[in-house]
């Protein structure tokens, strides 16, 4: 089967597809209308095996609010530059801190999902001038998660086992890319709860990140952020940069969670107040690990509300 050529992420309609250079690296970006000159921002990041098409309702619903929401296809996804290099955690921070000064702003609301989280917290340590707020999609500290996968049997169950499988050269590449992508529908289906499973707008995104994710060097690059998560642990760099992350926050910070979704426990959630005491927690009924994309609304007015905080 012919793998996806990259542009083809670059779906037709109310889309504005722009490529922004920052920190060294050519990224994809999506926005859905103009704004105006002063309209806040927000940077919206994806997790796993994902790209900017997962924020498709958040884009749509800010840019009718007068926020200039932008989606990134994050370092080696989609569209965006796939360098061999670069996935630790200074480094994914450095490339959304310099995607908002090479848009012009001194400042951004940062929302992600799962890995997109880790780049928020880590922006936010590490550049904090640059993170006016977060809203974060199932996307613990790392500290915190760190803590609950040695300490908590249930949160270790859940996720040590991907991050080990993951650690292999190349055998998780070709699980995720063969069979059409089949993985990354399998991968969705385990973690998403019953209701959006069971919709057209499931099996259209389904597909999408299954072709996506065998866009050439997606698949690897996708999986460097795993190893790189894992291994650290075991490095001084590791150390170094859970020290680097250790600070509290003082900004609005919103942390949203499904009540169904069996990969990222809402213990190792509520543990984040320790880095945000000011942290709201808000856990949606129904909904598993894609609340943005399973209750895309209740995550847009989430948002808007931490954005109108600043």
């Amino acid at each position: 089967m012919n793998q996806p050529d990259p542009s083809t992420v670059r779906y037709p309609g109310q889309w504005i597809h722009r490529d922004i250079h920052a920190n060294g690296i050519r990224f994809h970006v999506v926005e859905v209308g103009e704004h105006a000159p002063d309209a806040p921002l927000v940077v919206l990041l994806h997790g796993f095996a994902d790209f900017w098409y997962s924020w498709r309702h958040q884009l749509a619903a800010l840019a009718r609010s007068g926020v200039r929401a932008i989606a990134v296809d994050l370092r080696g996804y989609g569209d965006s530059d796939k360098p061999p290099r670069g996935y630790d955690g200074w480094t994914l921070a450095g490339d959304i801190v310099g995607l908002v000064r090479a848009l012009g702003y001194p400042h951004a609301t940062f929302v992600g999902h799962a890995d997109g989280g880790l780049v928020c917290w880590a922006s936010a340590a590490l550049h904090p001038r640059l993170v006016s707020s977060m809203v974060l999609i199932n996307a613990p500290h790392p500290i915190s998660l760190r803590r609950a996968v040695l300490k908590d049997s249930a949160q270790r169950a859940a996720l040590l086992p991907h991050f080990v499988r993951y650690q292999v050269p190349l055998r998780p590449e070709r699980l995720l890319t063969r069979r059409g992508g089949a993985a990354v529908g399998e991968l969705m289906s385990s973690r998403a709860g019953s209701a959006w499973k069971n919709t057209e707008d499931y099996a259209d995104t389904a597909a999408k990140m299954s072709s996506a994710i065998r866009i050439p060097g997606a698949a690897h690059c996708a999986l460097e952020y795993q190893r790189w998560a894992f291994r650290s642990q075991f490095r001084a760099e590791g150390r170094r940069f859970m020290a680097a992350v250790d600070v509290r926050t003082s900004i609005p910070v919103a942390q949203i969670s499904g009540d169904l979704d069996p990969y990222v426990l809402p213990t190792t959630l509520d543990r984040d107040r320790h880095w945000a005491p000011g942290l709201t927690r808000r856990t949606v009924r129904d909904v598993g690990h894609y609340v943005h994309q399973e209750a895309p609304d209740v995550v847009s007015e989430e948002i808007l509300r931490v954005v109108r905080e600043i």
